[in-house]
């Protein structure tokens, strides 16, 4: 067996894609089910690396600020409860199915799913801007009528807060002390339960971070060798959207800033995940990896997706 220590560390930051899918209702059958494709690769590459997971969890809090819509039996609860819930939720469906998929490969592996939270600035400026959309659906004349700022949306009116820069995540150390102890470590689902620090305390705060944007900032806290963004394309694309679409399959962060100044990668989509690579690579981080769910085992290998990196690749 090798020694954990000499086993590059793999961050794999799930999409909300590896749970729901486009078209689907999100019934935990289904994402049960659709959790299988992106963990069987996670559980294939369980030997030759230190791994950890993180992963979204927008439409799991979304379905459960509807739910606190339609019922007022009970106190509604703050959102970075929400999140802490979906944290339970989502990291035992994650557990379970590797732990499953690690049985039928015949692999020991040890797993641990932790809640996270993450820092942020309470002066930031995104708090004056609320801009990420959450939730339910209103019409104009019900938004009208809301406690909580909304926008509208392509979908409709909706609950927008806001959505700050992560500082630091807050279990970094016990997370790096698991994963040299060789623990698949499961974390900062959501991009962490968003909280501000007083002092030596915490407090929550109502605010949704970037998950690959946390991602980014936990990868380079701790140290990780390889990190890979999963989602439901299979690259960054120059174009995207049009006829002539051209997948990028490797990237510089100054090529990659290039094309996000000149709009080639959607606000709430390819952004944030070009955002986050180059994050980690200018800070360290040997490459970011960027692909689709499908992809992930051929993307460590080389052989699919956009990579990142400083180094030119090898042809």
């Amino acid at each position: 067996m090798k020694n954990p220590l000499s086993k590059q560390i793999l961050m794999i930051a799930l999409g909300g894609n590896a749970l729901i899918r486009k078209g689907q209702t999100g019934t935990i059958e289904e994402q049960f089910v659709n959790l299988r494709l992106p963990i069987r690769q996670v559980a294939d590459l369980a030997d030759d690396y230190r791994i950890i997971i993180t992963y979204g969890n927008g439409p799991q809090v979304g379905n459960l600020l509807l739910q606190q819509d339609c019922c007022h039996a009970v106190p509604k609860l703050p959102l970075e409860i929400l999140v802490a819930q979906t944290q339970g939720q989502i990291g035992y469906m994650i557990e379970s199915t590797l732990d499953s998929e690690l049985l039928i490969q015949g692999k020991n592996r040890d797993i641990v799913s932790l809640l996270s939270y993450v820092v942020v600035d309470r002066d930031d400026p995104a708090f004056a801007r609320p801009s990420k959309p959450i939730g339910p659906v209103y019409t104009r004349e019900k938004a009208a009528e809301l406690s909580f700022p909304t926008a509208e949306t392509p979908k409709g009116y909706r609950r927008v807060v806001a959505s700050p820069r992560p500082i630091t995540i807050v279990e970094k150390k016990e997370i790096k002390k698991l994963i040299d102890q060789d623990f698949i470590v499961i974390c900062c689902g959501g991009g962490g339960i968003p909280v501000t620090r007083e002092g030596r305390t915490f407090h929550g705060i109502d605010a949704v971070v970037d998950k690959d944007l946390a991602s980014a900032r936990l990868a380079r806290e701790i140290g990780v060798d390889l990190f890979l963004i999963a989602t439901d394309v299979d690259g960054a694309y120059r174009n995207f959207g049009r006829e002539d679409a051209e997948l990028l399959p490797s990237l510089s962060p100054a090529e990659a800033q290039k094309y996000l100044d000149a709009g080639h990668f959607g606000e709430g989509s390819m952004r944030p995940k070009i955002e986050a690579a180059i994050e980690f690579v200018e800070h360290g981080g040997r490459k970011t990896l960027i692909t689709s769910i499908s992809a992930i085992s051929r993307a460590v290998k080389g052989q699919a997706g956009t990579v990142v990196t400083l180094q030119p690749l090898q042809p």
